[in-house]
C-alpha cells in the first residue's frame, strides 16, 4: 500500500494496487509520510475502508478537525480494549470514539454536563466495558490533565459494547441495556424482595441475559419443541413460571417478539435459582 495523505502521525490514507482507498491507524504510521510513500504495514493495527468516496471525505474532515492528543489517547483505549475483551473492535470506533471524546471535553471545558440515563444500566450489566470507560478517563486526565465526570464512562462503555460484534452481528448497547433492565425490573417487582446485586447469583443470572439479549435482537433464540421438558420445569417451579411469563408477555407487547418454549424453560430455571439462592441468604443473615 501506498501514502495518499498523512492525517496525523498515527493516520493515513492508503490506496492498494486496485486504488481502493484506505484509512490506516497504527502509532507513528504517518510520520513523515508524504504522498507515494510506502506504508509500513507492519505497524498497521486497525484499518478501515469506507464504502465510497464521499463517506472518505467526510471522515477525513472528522478526523483532521479531531486534536492528535485525542486520536493517541483513543488509539490507547481500543488497544487496550482488545486485549481486556480478547476480541477485534469495528475500526469505525476510531472515528466514532474520537470524535465523542472530542465533543465530551469541549463539553467539560464550557461546564456543559449531560445526564447519560442509562449510567447504572451500562455499570452494572456491562462492568468489563465501563471499567474500561474508567481506564478511558484516566488516559484522557494524564495526557491533556482534563477530568471527565464518572458518567463519561457509561457513554465510552456504550460505544465499545457498539463496537463488538458477534457472527457479524452488531451489538446495540442502549437495547442490550434497556431489554435487560427491564427484565430486571419486572423480576424485582415479582418476587417482592429486596435482590443483591453485588452477589454471586444476581451476576450469573445477569450473563444469562446479557447472551439472551444477543440471541433475542440477532432473532436467533434456542428452538426445542421439546414440551415435556417445559412443563415438568414449569410445574416444578410454579413462582418462577409466574414470574417467567410475566416477562415474555412484555417482550411481545413491547418488541412484537415471542419467547421460544426452550428460552422460557431456560429463564425459568435462572430465575429459580436465584429466587433459591435469595432465600437462602436472607435465611442466614437472620
Amino acid at each position: 500500500m501506498l501514502v495518499k495523505k498523512s492525517l496525523n502521525a498515527n493516520a493515513v490514507i492508503a490506496v492498494d494496487n486496485q486504488q481502493q482507498e484506505f484509512i490506516l491507524f497504527g502509532k507513528g504510521i504517518g510520520y513523515g509520510k508524504k504522498n507515494g510513500d510506502k506504508v509500513d504495514e507492519s505497524i498497521v493495527n486497525q484499518t478501515f475502508m469506507p464504502l465510497n468516496n464521499t463517506e472518505i471525505k467526510e471522515y477525513v474532515q472528522l478526523l483532521e478537525a479531531i486534536p492528535i492528543t485525542i486520536l493517541d489517547a483513543t488509539r490507547r483505549i481500543v488497544s487496550e480494549a482488545e486485549k481486556r475483551l480478547n476480541t477485534k473492535l469495528n475500526p469505525m470506533l476510531y472515528i466514532m470514539l474520537s470524535d465523542h471524546l472530542n465533543f465530551a471535553i469541549e463539553r467539560a471545558m464550557t461546564g456543559i454536563n449531560i445526564t447519560n440515563r442509562a449510567f447504572w444500566e451500562m455499570k452494572n450489566y456491562y462492568p468489563e466495558e465501563f471499567d474500561l470507560g474508567l481506564f478511558a478517563l484516566q488516559v484522557i486526565e494524564q495526557q491533556m490533565n482534563i477530568v471527565l465526570p464518572e458518567e463519561e464512562a457509561a457513554n465510552i462503555a456504550f460505544h465499545l459494547i457498539n463496537a463488538q460484534t458477534a457472527e457479524g452481528i452488531k451489538k446495540d448497547g442502549l437495547n442490550y441495556a434497556n431489554l435487560i433492565s427491564s427484565m430486571t425490573t419486572i423480576l424485582r417487582h415479582s418476587m417482592g424482595q429486596n435482590i443483591d446485586i453485588e452477589s454471586v447469583h444476581y451476576q450469573r443470572f445477569i450473563t444469562h441475559l446479557k447472551f439472551f439479549a444477543e440471541r433475542f435482537f440477532a432473532d436467533k433464540m434456542l428452538i426445542d419443541d421439546n414440551s415435556k421438558l417445559f412443563e415438568t420445569v414449569a410445574t416444578a417451579y410454579p413462582k418462577a413460571t409466574e414470574v417467567a411469563f410475566t416477562i415474555k408477555d412484555y417482550l411481545t407487547t413491547v418488541y412484537d417478539k415471542k419467547m421460544t418454549k426452550e428460552e422460557l424453560t431456560f429463564l425459568i430455571v435462572h430465575i429459580n435459582r436465584l429466587r433459591n439462592a435469595q432465600e437462602i441468604d436472607l435465611k442466614n443473615k437472620k
